[in-house]
């Protein structure tokens, strides 16, 4: 009996280790309590993330893991790093599985002066629809920074990685702001580190870090809004446009002015005596 179980565990391990391929140790991807890893799953390129030796085994992180994956398992936004699993992989330990998104972070791309105009355009469009996403679900999260601004070695795609480790009912203003503020930061790194001219945009960037939060843009809805270049001011003016155009119309139907209809016994008697049209036209 013995035998079979050890022979059972054997074979468990064994298809562990045929499951899991070419691990490797991702130093540079490190958060500050996890490391990360990059391996093949049944032939399939995931990304691991574990806690590191120093804090395994000590409850308040192993809660911490087990609890962002609870949170962001159920996250689902193109340019958010999914996660797919939570499982031990031989090794290495218990880990979070992500979809692989090995690439380069925009830290990287900032310091190397790589950064185009399509990494401009992503950041203005696709970096804030995933913090609108986030904000939209609750989701407390790590300040947003270069390094956590992924773009895919396949396809170039931007990836927020290291998203949420909370959830709660409602978030405060402050911390929506505090998005902004960070935003407005990462935005104006990049525009530092490219030599094309984005007047517009360092002008919105400036406002997001503006140090007097009342000074910066209400919510990401408005941010949007000035990305676009398009403001609510101007909605406000068609919108004052449009009743006042209705307003003049009515006021102009309802004066002497308006074009009068023919008067009803008029009407009648024509449709009574058709021969007056002839009368009036012909004479005698």
């Amino acid at each position: 009996m013995h035998i079979e179980r050890l022979s059972a565990t054997l074979i468990m391990q064994t298809d562990q280790q045929e499951k899991w391929t070419e691990i490797e140790h991702l130093p540079e991807w490190d958060e500050e309590f996890y490391h990360v890893y990059t391996a093949k799953k049944h032939g399939k390129w995931k990304m691991l993330k574990t806690i590191k030796p120093e804090y395994r085994g000590i409850e308040e992180y192993e809660k911490m893991i087990e609890k962002e994956f609870d949170i962001r398992y159920n996250l689902t936004h193109p340019n958010i790093v999914i996660i797919t699993d939570f499982e031990d992989v031989p090794g290495v330990g218990r880990c979070i599985i992500t979809d692989d998104v090995y690439g380069e972070s925009l830290r990287k791309l900032i310091d190397e002066k790589r950064v185009t105009p399509e990494i401009i355009d992503q950041l203005r469009n696709q970096l804030v629809s995933a913090l609108d996403y986030i904000q939209t679900n609750h989701i407390v999260h790590h300040p947003i920074r270069p390094e956590r601004i992924i773009f895919t070695e396949i396809g170039g795609k931007l990836k927020l990685i290291d998203v949420g480790f909370d959830q709660r009912e409602n978030l405060e203003p402050a911390e929506a702001s505090e998005d902004i503020y960070n935003y407005g930061k990462v935005l104006l790194e990049a525009l530092d580190s490219t030599n094309v001219k984005y007047p517009n945009l360092r002008k919105v960037a400036e406002r997001c870090t503006n140090p007097n939060p009342r000074n910066r843009y209400r919510d990401i809805q408005e941010l949007h809004l000035a990305l676009e270049q398009r403001s609510n001011n101007r909605l406000y003016i068609l919108c004052i446009i449009f009743l006042a155009i209705m307003t003049l119309f009515l006021a102009w139907f309802n004066s002497p002015w308006r074009p009068t209809p023919p008067e009803k016994d008029a009407i009648e008697n024509i449709n009574t005596n058709p021969n007056s049209t002839n009368d009036i036209t012909h004479g005698n």
